[in-house]
């Protein structure tokens, strides 16, 4: 649990510091998602949550 609690508050910091450092790299990323298909949505989210795993996989192996 303590892990759990650990990786969201990273995301957290993370999305901090990048509205921190580049406030309108965001609005243009969401203008960009909102152009996409639900299809295209889908497999990004797939293929991040597949990097992911492997990433904590490798890491905590």
């Amino acid at each position: 649990m303590t892990d759990l609690l650990t990786a969201l508050a990273l995301v957290l910091v993370i999305e901090g510091l990048v509205l921190a450092l580049v406030p309108d790299m965001p609005r243009r990323l969401y203008a960009l998602l909102s152009e996409m298909r639900p299809e295209q949505l889908r497999v990004a989210g797939v293929t991040a949550a597949a990097i992911g795993v492997l990433f904590v996989w490798l890491l905590r192996g």
